[in-house]
């Protein structure tokens, strides 16, 4: 039996705009396993961005708990949630969200010397992950000066960097065209299975269900179904 590394039980998050109150998540119950792949999948104002968000810790629900190895999130200090993400939590987005400044191994190392890691040490560990995700030949290159999937490549070196138990990659193929979209999906699956890091991802992109270990579907707010990538019935133009 796989070990439940996060468990959302009875989660609720509601939205007060003004005179309408929107329920973006309503009673949301999941256990999600150490070391797989598993996307979450849904048409826009589905609730799986918001999902997405409790889980990072990057949002609290307005009932409900979100526990991650043993720790509740939920009763957890803004300055705790802060800790909790900056150690065990690893983030990819679609913008890629890189300091043009900085080189590749600026950007990765950045994130280490705020959490009080050695400058030397911080650089090692930079070029150590760059080499993992394929770009030790551009250690020294910024994000002007790499394409889009190489500037994705960072971005996932950083995630990496902390060497946490999750990363969370929000839409990270959307601005990618398709081949070095199937590039990432099958590098952030490498590694989740190397690494034994568990990878969630929020999308829209179908090519993610190659990859994924399981698919969460979310609709109106709610858990629609979740699947096993093995009773996936895939046709052209279709996913049942």
């Amino acid at each position: 039996m796989p070990e439940t590394l996060i468990k959302v039980r009875g989660v609720n998050k509601t939205f007060n705009l003004g005179k309408v109150i929107v329920h973006a998540l309503k009673d949301i119950n999941v256990d999600i396993f150490r070391g797989e792949y598993l996307s979450i999948m849904g048409p826009s104002g589905s609730g799986k961005s918001t999902l997405f968000n409790m889980i990072g810790a990057l949002d609290t629900p307005t009932s409900g708990s979100v526990e991650v190895a043993g720790i509740n999130l939920t009763q957890l200090s803004a300055r705790q949630l802060a800790h909790f993400r900056g150690h065990h939590i690893g983030y990819v987005f679609q913008s890629y969200n890189l300091l043009y400044a900085y080189d590749a191994i600026g950007n990765v190392s950045l994130p280490l010397l705020f959490g009080g890691m050695d400058p030397d040490q911080a650089r090692e560990r930079a070029i150590e992950v760059l080499k993992k995700v394929g770009l030790g030949h551009r250690l020294t290159h910024r994000p002007d000066e790499m394409s889009g999937g190489q500037q994705q490549r960072v971005a996932i070196a950083r995630a990496l960097a902390n060497e946490p138990a999750i990363i969370l990659a929000d839409e990270p193929t959307a601005n990618l065209d398709l081949q070095t979209g199937e590039d990432i999906i099958k590098l952030m699956s490498d590694l989740s299975r190397e690494l034994g890091v568990t990878v969630i991802t929020a999308t829209h992109d179908h090519k993610m269900l190659a990859t994924s270990d399981r698919i969460l579907w979310i609709k109106d707010g709610t858990v629609d179904k979740l699947q096993n990538r093995a009773d996936l019935k895939i046709n052209t133009g279709s996913v049942k």
